[in-house]
């Protein structure tokens, strides 16, 4: 008895794999599991109010336990690549393949319809939904409800392939228990055209039981499924069994993570509960998990590439808005739930169906760093055109795939008015928090004049001496050079040099150095500075090579003093560890420490000090400073 079964074809053409096994691979955790519980809630039973239970199960299985897997190694050991990927993948396999006991995951729901129709077989019948999931590519069933189809997530039909690329044998087992009990295994095998027993076969095959119609025409049917207790499916649903499979995706944590992370809202609404090796997920503890350190990164100002912790307390926190997008033809209203944070890095919107599945996690447009964190859900309007928007992953919304030019300039324009939308609601935002109407808090920061102001006095004035210690404005090099007035008795004023001795005693807490030897302290001029901005990080580089003694120093230490428009110094009032998270000595790579409010024992090499400032969310990027250092 064969339980795999290969269509004949009577030449080989095709010697790659499937290029979607690849897609769905690089998707990784997040991608089966988003795969496997979309296709769970789309088969809720219909009129159920309660949540769609979902188990999720990672083991150990013997090998020969696995129905019908000689046959399968048997055609991995005949299948002959043709370039250098396709040849290192089967030497996986087959290396794989000789392991006696292996890993498994399933996925087993409840509370669903399951597949109908598996005892007709290989029918054309939309009705039997066994059919279309088994042995169909590309398609999925249709729901004759429209709003059961508008709100389900599938779309494309190639997401069953996700299950096929968790397995180093490319293999995945699905069992299904109906309406009537009935119930029975299938499965599929994804592997390249290949020639077994002189005969030419297709890269796809089935686990199903083959009949001979007549001599041209045969028909797959399913197995009952009487086959090892992993396999089974007792109760109404569908379960999902993929064995050889990869370490990569067997992470528990990962896997907790790829469910709060894909379906916060569905769980959030108790439409979806979730069982991952005992570890209940559902409404009323997924908080414990999204504020859990050991899943997710606690500190807002690192969530920079994973928002569901800003996701949930921004869905439950704060109040619901309407806004409207347009595609040029028709309007669509969407629910947002908003928060702006200035301690939030990165701005994102979470991208909702109306099932709770989160589609992507939107930049807006020349706002991604902006601190804010929002969430989009539609009604059924909506969440039709979003359906039609979703690249086959279901991790995009994009017009790239949408063939009629028509529609897709439409699907553009929505796209692009969803930036504008929200970026109205996020101008809006900052101005609230950041109001123009001249009143400033001065409790802890100084006043600082408009920088227009000191760019016009530079310009038409060069550098301007408050008195004759300090040089406050920065003088440009492309001034025109002017001619060094005389003083009364025939000497020239001189222009300040660019690294300055200067006198300042010593804190009674200083204790940075260790020996008797008495500490020189430079002013350093402006144009020595060089400072860049990029995002939370600031570079500051000092040449130094102007003055022979700092020059020559190994190390020094650098302290910070506030200027405000005025000129005025306040030498204490900048508090580095306030405003910044780490400094980082570009030279050894090494941190400083900010001992004594100075950044500690800086590396100077041929005359230049370099370093990376970690800024912290309340650092004030208008503030001017001058620099000193101590040799």
């Amino acid at each position: 008895m064969s339980y795999w079964q290969f269509s004949p074809i009577p030449n080989i053409e095709e010697s790659n794999f499937n290029k979607i096994l690849e897609r769905f691979y690089n998707l990784k955790v997040a991608g089966l599991i988003r795969e496997n519980i979309q296709n769970s809630l789309d088969g809720r039973l219909l009129g159920y109010e309660g949540p769609v239970k979902f188990t999720i199960t990672t083991g150990t299985i013997k090998k020969k336990d696995v129905p019908g897997i000689e046959e399968v190694i048997e055609r991995i050991h005949c299948l002959k690549g043709r370039n250098s990927y396709t040849k290192e993948a089967i030497e996986h396999m087959v290396k794989t393949s000789e392991e006696e006991e292996v890993h498994y995951i399933s996925f087993e729901d409840s509370n669903t319809r399951g597949l109908s129709g598996a005892k007709n077989g290989q029918s054309h019948s939309p009705k039997d939904t066994w059919a279309i999931y088994a042995y169909n590519k590309g398609v999925h069933s249709e729901e004759e409800d429209a709003a059961v189809e508008t709100s389900r997530g599938g779309s494309h039909g190639v997401g069953k392939i996700a299950s096929n690329a968790a397995s180093d044998l490319n293999v995945m087992y699905f069992a299904n228990c109906d309406a009537n009990g009935d119930q029975h295994l299938g499965g599929t095998v994804q592997l390249i055209e290949h020639n077994y027993n002189d005969q030419s076969y297709r890269s796809t095959g089935y686990f199903a039981d083959i009949k001979y119609l007549d001599s041209n025409k045969t028909k797959f049917y399913p197995f009952e499924n009487t086959f090892h207790e992993v396999f089974e499916k007792k109760t109404r649903g569908l379960k999902i069994i993929i064995p050889f499979l990869r370490k990569e995706y067997s992470d528990e944590t990962e896997i907790i993570r790829s469910v709060c992370d894909s379906f916060f809202v569905s769980i959030l609404l108790n439409k979806l509960e979730v069982d991952v090796n005992g570890r209940m997920i559902n409404a009323d503890n997924i908080q414990d998990y999204v504020k859990n350190p050991d899943y997710y990164n606690q500190n807002i100002a690192d969530m920079k590439h994973v928002f569901t912790p800003l996701y949930v307390s921004t869905y439950l926190e704060q109040p619901a808005r309407t806004i409207q997008v347009s595609d040029g033809k028709d309007d669509y209203e969407f629910n947002l739930y908003f928060r702006y944070d200035e301690e939030i890095p990165k701005g994102r919107v979470a991208i909702v169906r109306t099932i709770g599945m989160k589609i992507e996690d939107k930049k807006v447009k020349n706002k991604a760093n902006q601190p804010f964190n929002a969430v989009l859900i539609g009604g059924m309007k909506e969440d039709a055109y979003l359906k039609s928007l979703e690249n086959e992953s279901h991790t995009e919304l994009t017009h790239d795939h949408i063939k009629d030019p028509v529609l897709q300039k439409r699907a553009k324009r929505f796209i692009n008015n969803l930036s504008k939308a929200m970026t109205a609601v996020i101008d809006e935002a900052v101005k609230e928090h950041n109001p123009t109407d001249g009143k400033m808090d001065t409790k802890d920061l100084l006043y600082v004049s408009e920088i227009q102001f000191k760019q016009e006095l530079s310009k038409a004035m060069g550098a301007v001496v408050i008195d004759k210690k300090k040089p406050v404005v920065k003088m440009d090099d492309d001034l025109p050079s002017r001619q060094d007035k005389k003083k009364p008795g025939g000497r020239k004023k001189l222009t300040p040099p660019m690294i300055k001795p200067v006198k300042r005693d010593r804190s009674a807490d200083d204790s940075d150095s260790t020996d008797d030897k008495p500490v020189s302290i430079f002013n350093v001029h402006p144009n020595t500075v060089e400072r860049l901005l990029m995002g939370n990080k600031e570079i500051v580089r000092f040449n130094l090579s102007s003055n022979e003694e700092v020059k020559k120093a190994a190390t020094c230490n650098v302290s910070i003093s506030i200027i405000d428009g005025m000129g005025q110094e306040y030498r204490s009032a900048f508090k580095l560890k306030d405003n910044f998270s780490k400094v980082i000595d570009k030279s050894t790579g090494s941190t400083c420490s900010l001992n004594n409010n100075k950044i500690n024992h800086v590396t100077i090499k041929q005359g230049l000090a370099e370093l990376t400032f970690d800024l912290k969310n309340n650092y004030n990027r208008a503030l001017k400073f001058v620099y000193y250092i101590e040799v």
